[in-house]
């Protein structure tokens, strides 16, 4: 699988460095030296990267091969990705990656199944965007956080949930004012941060 890791975005200098929007967590092991990264387009890669340095917040990259202003403002708007197998395990057992736990099933502690994650976003508080099973209707977000999220089975490819009352009923929920909400025009490109899922990391207390 895939994982975005960052964007290429406008030139820096007339030396072929690009500055790169991160959609990582890990940007120092994503864009060491010498670490290849595929793009999409394809067309224009893989990249290698040559070099890279901090300025002012902003992640400058050189990649190996673009030597002025011109062939790296061709890569502008390139997506940056890695094979998820490359990425090392976590060290903290409460700390997830958002690629770890889409497509979990979700059950609820009493053993009903909920629906499928489809999604991790990051709006202030991590949340789990849930398909409800057998429904086409709207997604449930649900926060990840222990006293709601009981357990993560990485393994089992389930994950359980404790919810509140009205949190899994859109109605009531919305009544009650419980965090479950929908959207249909989310982007299906998304990472980790606050931009969205694929890189992402994330812990629950």
């Amino acid at each position: 699988m895939q994982v975005v890791v960052g964007r290429v975005g406008r030139p820096h200098g007339i030396r072929g460095d690009v500055v790169v929007g991160v959609r990582t967590d890990e940007p120092e092991a994503r864009f060491a030296i010498g670490t290849r990264l595929d793009t999409d387009p394809s067309r224009v890669g893989p990249l290698t990267v040559a070099a890279t340095r901090w300025q002012s917040g902003e992640l400058i990259v050189r990649f190996a091969g673009i030597a002025d202003r011109t062939t790296a403002g061709e890569l502008t708007g390139t997506w940056l990705s890695v094979d998820s197998q490359t990425r090392g395990p976590l060290e903290d057992p409460d700390e997830f990656r958002d690629t770890d736990l889409i497509d979990l099933t979700v059950r609820t502690v009493d053993g009903e199944v909920v629906g499928v994650v489809t999604d991790v976003l990051h709006h202030g508080q991590d949340l789990l965007a849930i398909r409800p099973g057998g429904s086409a209707g709207p997604e449930v977000l649900v926060p990840f956080v222990k006293a709601i999220v009981t357990e993560v089975d990485l393994e089992g490819g389930r994950l359980v949930i404790d919810p509140p009352p009205g949190l899994l009923n859109l109605d009531e929920a919305e009544l009650r004012g419980f965090p479950c909400v929908w959207t249909s025009s989310r982007s299906s490109r998304t990472t980790s941060g606050p931009w969205s899922r694929r890189a992402g990391r994330l812990a629950y207390r």
